[in-house]
């Protein structure tokens, strides 16, 4: 007797997720896919986002060719090149970041030419 008692209990749990599950997808048009749901972006955090882009950038390509220059001993052409490109890479994503291309590779939007 008391397996019918879990049982109809399993039963009943059983039945509540499908029925929540249900609701659940409902609400979402049937879709099972998970979406993300950022914050919109105000313009504190745009400008910090962009602060931090140039300053790792530079501070990176600055790294990068200070190594090299004092591996190489070729002082200080490596740590100018490198400024420069880590200068560029971080314009390149301010760039991105302000046209609003995130992440993506390339400059079109998803549209195809043909």
């Amino acid at each position: 007797m008391s397996e019918d008692i879990k049982f109809s209990v399993q039963e009943k749990k059983s039945l509540d997720f499908d029925l929540r599950l249900q609701n659940a997808r409902n609400t979402n048009g049937g879709s099972t896919k998970i979406r993300t749901v950022r914050p919109p972006e105000d313009g504190k955090s745009k400008a910090i986002r962009i602060s931090t882009e140039l300053i790792v950038a530079v501070s990176v390509g600055g790294g990068i060719g200070f190594l090299l220059d004092n591996w190489l001993e070729t002082k200080p052409w490596f740590l100018l090149v490198f400024l420069l490109l880590g200068n560029a890479a971080g314009l390149w994503n301010i760039f991105r970041i302000t046209n609003g291309h995130k992440y993506k590779v390339g400059f079109e939007d998803g549209k195809t030419s043909r």
